[in-house]
C-alpha cells in the first residue's frame, strides 16, 4: 500500500518554539513521519536542525529568488477580503489590539498581491514571530505556502492552528487536496464565551473549510461544535502524547514540600487561582513552597498580588525556563497544580506524570480525559484544590496511590497512539 503523502502547515517549531504548539508539533511530526512521506512548512526553521524521516522547510531560510519562480501560473482567490486586521495580536493572550476587523464576503474572494521581497523579510527578520504585525505575516505566510505547494506532490493538507489555517485554506483551493485543520487552542480557552474577532474569524472559516477538524480532546471538540457551530460529524478528538524523558530525581535546597505551577501566565491558564490556592494551603500547613514557572502578561500583576496575600516567602517566580530547566524543576516536585480556566489539553499534565508527580487539575481541561487518577477540582474551586494538595503532601498512602494510577494513565499517552488515530483522519478525508 502507497504511504499518504501529507503537507504540515505549522507555526512554530523547535528549537525556535515560543509555546507549546511547537512541541506538540514536531512530537507528532515525528511520529507521524514513521507511517507518511511528510513535509512541512513553517515561517521560521533553525538551518542547522535536522529531523528523521521528513523535510522541514523554513521560509526563513528561502532565498527570493525561490519563491518569485513559484509566481507563474496561480492567483490567490481563495477565501476572504481582509479590509483591516489588527496589527497587535498575540495567539496566547485574549486580547486583540485595536479596533480593526476582517471581514468574509459571501463569495469568499480575495485577491491577493504579488509576493515581495519584503514580505520574505517578515520572516528572515529576527524578529520574534509573534511581535510586530502578525495578522500581516499570517496572510503573507498563506501566499506563499501556496506558492510553494504547487511544487510539492502531497495527498492531504494538515494545518496547525489559527495562525496556518489561512494557509490551509488558501493551498486547498489552489491544487483541490482535502485539508485537515488541528485545533490545538482556540480563541474560546483565551477569551472565554463571549470570544469574538479577527481570530475567533480565522478559525471558524477555516474549521468551517476544512473536510476535518482535530481537537485534541473531547472536551475541545464540544467548543468546536458548540461555540463554532462546527458539524460535528467532521470532528475527530485526538489526545496529545508526550515525548519519553529520562526521569531523575533531585535535591531541593530546602526542606518544605514543592508545589508547581508550569506554563504562560495569561488568563487562561488561571495563574490567580492558582495563587489563592496556595494562600489557602498556607492556612493548613507552612511545610510547603509554590512555584510558579513561566512568563506573560500576567507576570507583573501576579507578584503584586503575591505580596497582598502575604505568600512572598513561600512563593516563587522562575520566569521562562527552557526544557532543560523544566526538568531539573519537576525532579523536585512534590505536587503539580493546573488551575486552568479553560485547557484544551494540558500537556504539562503529562509531563509532570512521567516525572511521577501527582497532579490537581481542573475539571476544565482535555487532560483530565486522559490521566484519570489525578484529582480534579472546578477551576474556581480553589478550596477544593487547596484541600486536594494539602491530603496530598500529609497522606502519603493517598500520595502513592494517585502516582500510581497516573502512571498506568498516561503508558498509552504516546505520539505513536495519536498519530494513528491522526492517520485514520487522513484515510477518512481521503475516502470521501
Amino acid at each position: 500500500m502507497n504511504r499518504i503523502k501529507v503537507l504540515e502547515l505549522g507555526w512554530e517549531f523547535p528549537p525556535l518554539i515560543n509555546g507549546g504548539l511547537g512541541v506538540a508539533c514536531m512530537g507528532l511530526s515525528k511520529a507521524l513521519a514513521k507511517k507518511v512521506d511528510l513535509h512541512v512548512i513553517v515561517p521560521k526553521a533553525d538551518p542547522s536542525a535536522r529531523y528523521d524521516g521528513f523535510d522541514l522547510l523554513g521560509l526563513n531560510n528561502l532565498q527570493f529568488e525561490e519563491v518569485e519562480s513559484c509566481e507563474d501560473g496561480y492567483r490567490y482567490e481563495s477565501f476572504a477580503m481582509v479590509e483591516r486586521a489588527p496589527m497587535s495580536l498575540d495567539p496566547y493572550v485574549s486580547e486583540e489590539g485595536g479596533t480593526d476587523v476582517v471581514r468574509f464576503t459571501h463569495e469568499g474572494k480575495l485577491i491577493f498581491s504579488r509576493i515581495h521581497r519584503e514580505d520574505l523579510s517578515l520572516f528572515t527578520s529576527k524578529e520574534d514571530l509573534y511581535a510586530g504585525d502578525l495578522a500581516r505575516k499570517v496572510i503573507e505566510f498563506s501566499k506563499i505556502a501556496a506558492k510553494l505547494a504547487l511544487k510539492q506532490d502531497f495527498d492531504v493538507i494538515h494545518a496547525h492552528d489559527w495562525m496556518t489555517y489561512l494557509a490551509g485554506v488558501e493551498v486547498k483551493k489552489a491544487t483541490g487536496k482535502p485539508l485537515v485543520v488541528h485545533l490545538h487552542a482556540s480563541q474560546f480557552d483565551r477569551a472565554g464565551a463571549d470570544a469574538r474577532g479577527w481570530i475567533y474569524d480565522i478559525e471558524k472559516y477555516g474549521m468551517e473549510q476544512a473536510d476535518a477538524v482535530i481537537p485534541v480532546s473531547k472536551y475541545t471538540g464540544t467548543v468546536v461544535s458548540g461555540h463554532y457551530a462546527i458539524d460535528p460529524a467532521k470532528i475527530f478528538p485526538v489526545h496529545n502524547g508526550a515525548d519519553p524523558v529520562e526521569v531523575f530525581r533531585g535535591k531541593k535546597k530546602f526542606p518544605e514540600k514543592l508545589v508547581l505551577f508550569l506554563g504562560r501566565l495569561t488568563a487562561q491558564k488561571g495563574p490567580e487561582f492558582f495563587l489563592q490556592i496556595a494562600a489557602k494551603v498556607l492556612e493548613k500547613t507552612d511545610n510547603v513552597r509554590f512555584v510558579m514557572a513561566g512568563t506573560g502578561e500576567k507576570l507583573r500583576q501576579l507578584i503584586e498580588t503575591g505580596a497582598f496575600h502575604g505568600v512572598g516567602d513561600k512563593f516563587h517566580f522562575t520566569g521562562f525556563l527552557n526544557k532543560q530547566k523544566v526538568n531539573e524543576l519537576l525532579s523536585i516536585t512534590d505536587v503539580y497544580c493546573m488551575p486552568s480556566v479553560s485547557e484544551p489539553f494540558g500537556l504539562s499534565a503529562l509531563e509532570a506524570a512521567q516525572f511521577h508527580i501527582p497532579a490537581v487539575i481542573s475539571k476544565q481541561s482535555g487532560v483530565a480525559e486522559v490521566m484519570k487518577g489525578a484529582l480534579k477540582a472546578d477551576f474556581w474551586d480553589v478550596n477544593k484544590m487547596a484541600e486536594h494538595i494539602v491530603n496530598l503532601i500529609t497522606d502519603e498512602e493517598l500520595y502513592q496511590h494517585v502516582v500510581a494510577q497516573s502512571t498506568e494513565d498516561i503508558k498509552a499517552s504516546t505520539w505513536d497512539t495519536a498519530a494513528d488515530k491522526v492517520i485514520r483522519v487522513y484515510n477518512h478525508v481521503l475516502r470521501r
